[in-house]
């Protein structure tokens, strides 16, 4: 692991540098077990530990600026910084547009068990102008780029009072990601299963009494639609599975299919 040779955060009194090496090792670690949930075009690897914000650099176009609050057990922040490229798959999957604090969410979870903490709510986007100021007063602050090669791709930092020590120390190891669909395997999604559709005035749905029957634009036994995040991805069969619904999947539909 690397550091900066000045770990001062600008406007504070210096930190002990024992103390801030102690801190960067452990979000180095942190951010190490995050990098395979955090989708890149080329395999990333975590660059030099810095503790001044006025030092780091940003991915250059920075697409999205992702923050969260850390709690259980220390109080701080996390910021994720991300590139343009990566914003513009995730509004591009085969599921359908996702926004980066969704996406990005496992990432984020990751960085703080790793650091013995916890995200407290949802994380959020922040506009990317400034978005270091949001570690501002949170204590000791380290900040990891994360490098495709000689490039800056993201940028982890965080803030924090207290960090609490681990049960087991986290050994940082060598980690590589790569855009793909497996990146997306914690992100939830919502799934609806469609039987068909029709349009109707204002007047007539003001008109709807119990027992009405509202008729589909689809023929009896024709397959369910299932669709993630309003994108159709499948086609089925509905049946009964314990007293509850479901769908038995007969088609998948590709991105060609009409």
């Amino acid at each position: 692991m690397s550091f900066s040779a000045s770990p001062l955060v600008p406007g504070s009194e210096s930190v002990d540098a024992d103390a801030w090496r102690h801190a960067a090792e452990r979000v180095m670690a942190a951010v190490t077990e995050a990098l395979p949930q955090i989708p890149s075009a080329e395999p990333l690897s975590v660059g030099e530990a810095l503790g001044d914000p006025e030092a780091a650099l940003l991915p250059d176009p920075a697409g999205a600026a992702i923050t969260g609050y850390l709690g259980g057990g220390a109080e701080g922040k996390v910021l994720l910084v991300v590139g343009q490229a990566l914003v513009d798959a995730l509004a591009d999957t085969p599921f359908g547009a996702l926004e980066p604090a969704q996406a990005l969410r496992p990432a984020l979870d990751t960085v703080a068990e790793g650091l013995g903490t916890r995200l407290d709510g949802e994380p959020t986007s922040t506009d990317i102008e400034g978005c270091l100021e949001v570690l501002a007063g949170g204590g000791t602050i380290v900040l990891v780029p994360l490098m495709a090669g000689e490039t800056v791709s993201a940028l982890v930092a965080v803030s924090m009072v207290d960090l609490p020590e681990p049960a087991s120390r986290v050994t940082a190891g060598t980690a590589a990601s790569s855009w793909g669909i497996d990146m997306l395997r914690d992100v939830e999604m919502e799934v609806t299963c469609e039987l068909g559709r029709t349009r109707m005035t204002v007047r007539q749905l003001l008109a709807l009494a119990p027992g009405d029957v509202v008729e589909l634009d689809r023929l009896a036994g024709s397959p369910a639609d299932l669709l993630v995040n309003g994108t159709l991805l499948a086609r089925g069969e509905v049946v009964v599975v314990d007293e509850s619904f479901g769908l038995r999947i007969t088609e998948i539909v590709t991105r060609d299919a009409t």
